[in-house]
């Protein structure tokens, strides 16, 4: 504004702050001396929004002194006989298309913005605005939320809670400004301030003064524009805020099927700021969420049409052998929505078993698609002992807790199942979890526990005649035994788990079986028949897209080559691995840290620290104190590595500058050497200053000498005595 006068909007929410930025840039210096007295603000919702109460006021403000303008006519010359700045603020208040006189006002803001001597700023909620530089107003970072906050909020400046309310606010000024004038007027402490919030949410911003956080959200639902909407509308917006990701705009048809204009109304939404648009879903702010949810889901008639839909979407068998197994994908995208309406109605209709049967189905769908912990376990492991589906619901449970990376919180809920079970005389249920348990067993490395449960799943899985359960409780005590070293007993139980099964129908748990077989061949170092077998594996998971089967036998197939130094192999799969884990972090920063291992000794030491960093990063924040661990010891080798080639540069530098030829070598590496510390250097930057690290001796462009400087790591990798040419050199080295 101070170097052009074109025209400029602010858009965003209410309360996102575009009135105060736009007050600010008014008082500014650099406009202030551009513009002098000659700036003006003009509050919009002051006034009726007609054309001549607008043009009445145009008068007033700038001073023109014209009594009852019919149009702009009248005030251009005075206008225009010097520059001007003018903001119409709020001025969704007179261009709300569903105005009488909206297509007159819009005419005149137009043409006001359109003055060479006029620069017009518009602070509006509506998007519809003539045209010029618009500029969506955000939210504020962290540091500018927390700078707000403490401006206002002065009880209590040292707490760490303030960060997770700001938060939960969604960082909007509007409502981190209220919050912080309530906190301070009431001289709360920050753990006050957070309990009133969690407690009564939007309705504690209201300060004394009678402003609130509602007269902001009450201002666009009483606006025209949203009254055209129709009736439909207003729950409409409470379902979008009900949900914490909003909706996904590619399935409006099917979650609303019943409202005919609902595309519309979701697009006004968004017109006039309610709603915003973010990877894919039409979502909201937090404290409008707060605001605009219903208050009893169960008298929101569209909600529970919502969530029946829902509800049968996860009603659909989950076989990873069907070809539909693919569609249940959907649950990826959506989880977090699915999980907090699962959340609520598992409260208020705590007694349906449709509620809770749909909490199986989604856990299950979670176990597949995207492992991770739910907030439901509290509720699922609280459900009473008597309660006829509360091991079936366990089992799902500890599966998922246990794929998700804490296989002793598993092993903990499966002995809880096992009690249960037990007290029933359920055989079946007994063999059931005798079965998941000896499978966590052999994740933990409690071998012999686990061979004990599956000797006794099988026995029972044999008196019932039950041969699929056979086969599977086979495979636990293969991998079992494979765990022990007894490796030809475990290549029997796997063979033996085979040929119980069918060769189709069951294809998932063939292809487990292959898996095992390849890891078993792998440990009695038959590689062949270890590759084999995991191919075939790779193979069945590849044609029905089993992502979690397909991250496992790529990450078999990483340590397999690593053990047989196939290091572009090892490569290849531990990408492959990644790209198979991207939903499910702990796998991910499984595959992270073995392509950290990968490149570390492929001498890539500088993608190998950052990969390592990312590992250990996602390791912390799952809490899980093995990984990082293993992270910490990878870094410290690459560290090492390091450091040898900084010894490695340091003596080449000594020698380059103190004893002219250096160190003669002669023939000292193969090519693969040779190539590992060019492509260690490179990484390092080396070469820019030694440019003969480039080359193979063969190949070095001397004629008078091949020169190549060693590290003392590399010295121990050869069998060709080094020849030194100087005895000085001989002695300090």
């Amino acid at each position: 504004m101070a170097e052009s006068l074109s025209p400029v909007a602010l858009i965003g929410a209410g309360g996102i702050g575009k009135t105060s930025i736009a007050l600010t840039v008014l008082h500014h210096d650099r406009v202030k001396q551009r513009f002098g007295e000659n700036r003006r603000f003009l509050r919009c919702d002051q006034f009726p929004a007609t054309l001549g109460h607008l043009l009445n006021r145009l008068s007033e403000v700038t001073g023109a002194g014209i009594k009852n303008p019919k149009d702009l006519t009248p005030l251009r010359p005075f206008m225009s006989s010097k520059e001007m700045v003018i903001v119409l603020d709020n001025a969704e208040s007179i261009l709300d298309p569903g105005r009488t006189d909206a297509r007159e006002i819009y005419d005149l803001v137009e043409e006001l913005s359109e003055l060479p001597t006029l620069c017009l700023c518009i602070t509006s909620r509506i998007s519809t605005i003539p045209e010029c530089e618009t500029l969506e107003i955000p939210v504020l970072s962290m540091d500018a939320a927390r700078s707000a906050f403490y401006q206002i909020y002065k009880c209590d400046k040292g707490s760490d809670l303030v960060n997770d309310i700001l938060a939960q606010l969604d960082f909007h000024p509007l409502s981190i400004t209220l919050l912080a004038t309530v906190g301070h007027q009431n001289k709360w402490r920050m753990d006050r301030v957070k309990r009133e919030w969690e407690k009564d949410r939007t309705s504690v911003l209201q300060t004394r003064h009678k402003k609130s956080f509602a007269a902001a959200i009450e201002l666009s639902l009483a606006s025209p524009m949203f009254q055209e909407f129709g009736p439909d509308a207003r729950e409409l917006l409470g379902v979008v805020a009900f949900f914490p990701q909003g909706v996904d705009e590619n399935k409006i048809d099917w979650l609303f099927p019943t409202i005919s204009n609902r595309i519309d109304i979701l697009d006004g939404f968004c017109i006039l700021s309610l709603t915003s648009r973010s990877n894919g879903f039409i979502t909201m702010l937090a404290p409008l969420r707060d605001y605009l949810s219903p208050n009893d889901l169960r008298l929101s008639p569209l909600l529970c049409a919502v969530k029946e839909r829902y509800f049968v979407r996860m009603s659909v068998d989950l076989d990873p052998n069907k070809p539909n197994f693919k569609e249940t994908r959907w649950i990826i995208s959506e989880d977090v929505n699915v999980e907090h309406l699962l959340d609520v109605f598992t409260t208020i209709d705590a007694d349906s078993d449709d509620v809770w049967d749909a909490c199986d189905r989604f856990m299950l769908h979670l176990y597949w698609h995207k492992p991770r912990v739910t907030l439901l376990a509290p509720k699922v492991e609280g459900l009473p002992d008597s309660h006829r589906r509360k091991s079936k619901y366990l089992i799902k449970l500890s599966a998922l807790v246990g794929l998700a990376g804490n296989r002793m919180e598993s092993k903990r809920l499966l002995h809880y199942t096992l009690k249960l079970e037990r007290e029933r005389e359920s055989d079946i249920g007994v063999a059931n979890v005798l079965r998941r348990l000896c499978s966590e067993n052999r994740r933990t490395g409690q071998y012999d526990e686990g061979v004990q449960q599956a000797r006794e799943g099988l026995k029972i899985y044999e008196r019932l005649g039950d041969t699929e359960g056979q086969a599977r409780c086979l495979i636990q005590l293969a991998g079992l035994f494979r765990g022990q070293e007894q490796l030809d007993d475990a290549e029997e139980a796997a063979s033996r788990a085979i040929h119980l099964l069918p060769e189709t129908g069951d294809e998932f748990w063939v292809c487990d079986f292959h898996k095992l077989l390849g890891l078993i061949y792998r440990s009695k170092g038959e590689i062949e028949k270890a590759v084999h077998h995991l191919e075939t594996a790779l193979e069945i998971a590849s044609s029905f897209d089993w992502h979690t089967q397909l991250f496992e036998i790529h990450l078999s197939l990483v340590v397999l080559f690593l053990g047989e130094d196939r290091l572009d192999s090892a490569h290849v799969h531990a990408e492959r691995a990644k790209l198979h884990a991207i939903n499910d972090p702990y796998s991910l920063s499984q595959a992270m840290m073995l392509h950290a291992t990968v490149l570390w000794r492929q001498y890539k030491l500088e993608e190998a620290r950052s990969e390592a960093l990312r590992a250990a990063e996602i390791f912390e924040k799952l809490g899980s104190s093995w990984g990082t661990s293993i992270c910490g010891k990878i870094l410290e080798a690459i560290q090492k590595r390091w450091d040898e080639l900084v010894a490695f540069v340091q003596l080449g530098e000594f020698l380059h500058t103190m004893l002219l030829p250096g160190v003669l070598l002669s023939n000292l590496w193969s090519r693969n050497r040779m190539k590992a510390l060019t492509t260690a250097s490179n990484s390092w930057g080396a070469t820019s200053r030694y440019p003969i690290l480039s080359h193979h001796p063969s190949q070095c462009p001397s004629t008078r000498l091949q020169t190549v400087y060693v590290p003392p790591f590399f010295i121990s990798f050869t069998h060709t005595p080094v020849r030194l040419r100087y005895p000085a050199v001989h002695r300090w080295s």
